[in-house]
């Protein structure tokens, strides 16, 4: 490796170092500050760290780095032998540990030092380690004469020698990865898993193709070319094993490599809160107060994406905290409380989600006083003590008395909002008076891929979160009221926002329908139901960043990849929910009509979700649908008011599909109902029992596409 190549292998390698050892010394000066008399214990580890950052920036020749931390130990050293920390050390460290970041980042974009605060602050470190701190806050400073070797000052210590290779005793060596490669293979894991479940539909089209070939020799028996057709079905069944062989091999590679990618990415809670007590300490100390962070749930492991994600949202939460939320020491004294406030920091996971929570035991919200702000800008102040609440994530509305670095200016918690919901997430808040105030942010497990639920409306095919659709359902005119012109669907509970999902987003509308398929969207406590054209079906799909130049984009929060490689709009629930409540009335039903005849469906599965599924799509198609939670309500509604036909899971509680299909099949009235087995259930041997049980058509949910499920019906039919 050629000098200049070498050089910037070590810059590399220094600046990757300084940025851990900038946590460490963060993390070890906020205890030594708040437990002085652990000096003789918290002391030497950070000089440790100090003597790591001079050897490593001494090897790639950043000479003020070296300088800055020499200096910075002579500081520190006397504290060891009993010397009592002052206020003034603490800032001049703090300051220091800030300047030796903004090196790192000025060095890693080639940047001189010359100017920097780094060199702002070398007199300062020089007159504190000799003896004589100056007063003076750190701030700008005479340019310092070149800094002698740490050698001709101090004895310079032995650097350690190179450990032993972790390999010899049998370990494997930590290896830093970028984020930047991290996310790039987790992009293509989930390509190969939208390109399993691609084959999947190919395996299930090739079966179909299969039961055609079969029905035709059938019908050309005694021919000559019932040869010809046994010789093509027999070639389909061999080119199925192999697909399906094929399939199975992916499917364990693509799944295996999807768990190492994510576990590779994965780090602890705590990690991604690295920064926030020094913020929180800055802040207090720049108000007067004291305050103590806690981290609780910190081992619990989050997508390092979904980490730097969540980072902007908890610092702002945080400095809101000490700055609105906590009391100045003398008020928490007079009112019983400890002088030191309280800011806790948590994390659970909640199914395929995370609730982040911000909680501060201060003051809680003024509520009058956000009513007020709210009516002097010609807003309705609610008389709800939530709705109120809610008020803080309003842009421009600030309750701060005055304006100061960190409060004031009407920009934090709107922006939170915003930056949450861009996450595919919602933010709440609650308090008690006197007593706190807690943000709780929702968000999901994971950035990359999602279950989503596909609708159209406008022309456009939409992508829905699966996590925030409550239900869905079909519209009658008795379920929908106009209240002060806007539309509401009518529950037993609440009347719930209700609008066209093209309106909101100023789509062509689509025609009327009588039975309109509607979603019931959900956003932290709140609800809205939209009205769009068809539910097509839910599918994972890979999730991919619109980019800088839309990221506003007005309700939409990614691109949702489709398994045929397509792509839909993914939108933003919480967004959707607040846009809905605002609608005008719009005309969602036809002018009546004569009524028409329609097929009666019984509808059998045990899983919510997937029973609406299929029945809005069945609804949307003109039929009548029984839906009935398992095998043995669906025999029962079918002996009490007969169908057309049956539409069954296999796997339910009470009866099962196959034996519910055995039943019809033996009745002497029901005998010649179709029965379609829809399961996910893929194996021969099951679709062989199936059709021995007597079901009319078997399909398989794993490649379920409603276009089959209808054509298969009306076949059928």
């Amino acid at each position: 490796m050629d000098r200049d190549r070498l050089a910037q292998a070590l810059l590399d390698s220094f600046l990757e170092e300084l940025e851990g050892h900038v946590v460490s010394l963060n993390r070890d000066l906020l205890a030594l500050e708040q437990a002085p008399a652990r000096a003789k214990e918290l002391v030497p580890g950070i000089l440790r760290t100090l003597h790591s950052v001079k050897g490593a920036s001494r090897a790639a020749s950043a000479s003020m780095v070296e300088n800055a931390c020499h200096r910075m130990e002579e500081v520190l050293e006397p504290l060891i032998h009993g010397r009592a920390p002052s206020p003034d050390l603490f800032e001049l460290c703090f300051a220091t540990v800030d300047a030796l970041d903004d090196a790192g980042r000025r060095l890693a974009s080639r940047q001189e030092l010359a100017g920097s605060p780094l060199e702002t602050l070398l007199p300062q470190l020089e007159q504190a380690a000799h003896g004589t701190p100056s007063r003076t806050p750190p701030g700008p400073a005479p340019k310092p004469e070149p800094a002698a070797p740490a050698s001709a000052e101090k004895p310079a210590e032995a650097e350690p020698e190179p450990s032993v290779p972790a390999q010899a005793s049998g370990e494997t060596l930590p290896v830093r990865v970028s984020g930047q490669k991290l996310d790039a293979l987790l992009g293509r894991s989930g390509e190969l898993r939208v390109a399993m479940l691609r084959l999947e539909g190919h395996a299930e089209s090739l079966e179909a193709l299969r039961d055609d070939v079969t029905g035709l020799r059938e019908r050309v028996r005694g021919t000559q070319s019932e040869a010809t057709l046994r010789r093509v079905e027999l070639e389909l069944a061999r080119v199925a094993r192999v697909l399906a062989q094929d399939r199975r091999a992916l499917f364990q590679s693509s799944t295996g490599l999807d768990d190492e990618v994510r576990r590779a990415r994965m780090l602890p809670f705590e990690e991604g809160c690295t920064g926030l007590e020094r913020a929180a300490r800055d802040v207090a100390h720049g108000l007067g107060r004291r305050v103590r962070m806690e981290v609780h749930g910190g081992g619990l492991e989050l997508d390092r994406s979904l980490l730097q994600s969540l980072r902007e949202p908890l610092l702002h939460l945080v400095r809101n905290a000490v700055a609105h939320g906590l009391e100045a020491p003398e008020e928490r004294a007079r009112h019983g409380k400890p002088e030191e406030g309280r800011v806790v920091l948590s994390a659970r996971l909640r199914g395929s989600r995370v609730e982040v929570a911000v909680e501060d035991d201060g003051r809680g919200l003024d509520l009058e006083s956000l009513r007020e702000r709210a009516r002097a800008r010609g807003m309705e102040a609610p008389e709800d003590d939530e709705d109120a609440a809610r008020l803080v994530f309003l842009p421009g509305l600030s309750t701060a008395a005055k304006v100061t670095a960190v409060s004031g200016r009407g920009v934090g918690l709107d922006v939170v909002r915003a930056q949450v919901e861009a996450l595919r997430g919602s933010v709440e808040v609650a308090f008690k008076a006197g007593q706190g105030t807690r943000f709780t942010l929702d968000v999901p497990l994971t950035l990359s891929t999602l279950r989503v639920l596909l609708v159209s409306a406008g022309g456009q095919v939409l992508a829905l979160a699966s996590e925030g659709v409550d239900r869905l359902l079909r519209l009658a005119p008795s379920d929908v009221r106009e209240v002060e012109g806007r539309m509401s669907w009518v529950t037993p509970e609440a009347l719930v926002p209700l609008a066209s999902l093209a309106g909101v987003l100023e789509l062509p509308p689509g025609p009327p329908k009588t039975r309109p398929p509607a979603v019931v969207l959900s956003a932290g406590t709140a609800q809205a139901a939209l009205v769009v054209d068809e539910v097509i079906a839910e599918q994972e799909v890979l999730v991919r960043s619109l980019g800088s130049r839309v990221k506003r984009a007005r309700h939409v929060a990614a691109a949702a990849v489709l398994p045929d490689g397509r792509m839909a709009l993914l939108l933003n629930p919480a967004s959707l929910v607040r846009a809905a409540g605002g609608r005008p009335s719009a005309q969602f039903f036809p002018t009546p009509k004569e009524q028409v005849v329609r097929r009666r469906v019984v509808l059998a599965d045990d899983s919510p979700t997937t029973r609406m599924l299929e029945q809005s799509i069945l609804e949307g198609a003109g039929y009548d649908v029984v839906a009935c939670a398992d095998g043995a309500e669906a025999w029962e509604r079918l002996q009490a008011g007969g169908a057309d036909a049956m539409v069954m899971d296999v796997e339910m509680p009470r009866m099962d599909g196959f034996q519910v299909t055995e039943a019809v099949r033996t009745s002497p009235r029901f005998g010649r109902v179709p029965v379609v087995l829809v399961t996910s259930r893929e194996k021969p041997e099951d679709k062989a029992r199936g059709l021995q049980a007597g079901a009319s058509a078997y399909i398989v949910k794993s490649a379920f596409d409603p276009t089959s499920l209808l054509e298969t019906l009306r076949r059928l039919l």
